[in-house]
């Protein structure tokens, strides 16, 4: 593994062109960036992707993931199926804040139809930024992987 931080990166069709966008600002940040797909706006089942995104973080080669879709709520939902994984899908700075310190996320999932550019880059540095707490926080964690073998 390199010095950088890799993100694993994933999106649908209705994701893509907001992935792509976030994928220059990792890169422009640091970041390796392990594009998993999908590369156009053709038709596409956003679990093929989540599940990609969840693999490499689970199996630890990627550090966390980014998962665009429409909403998000369905990224969300496919890749909180691995174990290991907590995918949180946030629509504000202060929820990814919360995700991060609180819950451990390690995947953060967004909203292409309902977030613009420069609000989803700014969840996403709170998401990259923000430090896991710990503490009691993480008897909340280990509560949460155990339910999933995490």
């Amino acid at each position: 593994m390199s010095g950088q931080k890799i993100i694993a990166v994933g999106a649908d069709h209705a994701g893509f062109d907001l992935k792509q966008a976030l994928c220059g600002f990792l890169e422009q940040q640091g970041y390796e960036v392990k594009d998993l797909g999908t590369h156009s706006t053709e038709s596409t089942d956003y679990p093929d992707y989540a599940g990609q995104v969840a693999r490499a973080v689970a199996a630890g080669e990627a550090e966390r993931g980014l998962l665009v879709c429409g909403t998000g709520i369905g990224m969300a939902m496919a890749a909180n199926r691995f174990a290991g994984v907590r995918a949180a899908n946030c629509f504000d700075t202060y929820a990814c804040a919360m995700a991060r310190a609180h819950n451990d996320a390690n995947v953060l999932t967004l909203a292409a139809r309902m977030l613009a550019q420069p609000y989803a880059e700014e969840i996403l540095r709170v998401f990259l930024d923000t430090a896991f707490e710990g503490g009691r926080h993480q008897r909340r964690v280990d509560k949460m992987d155990s339910v999933t073998g995490g």
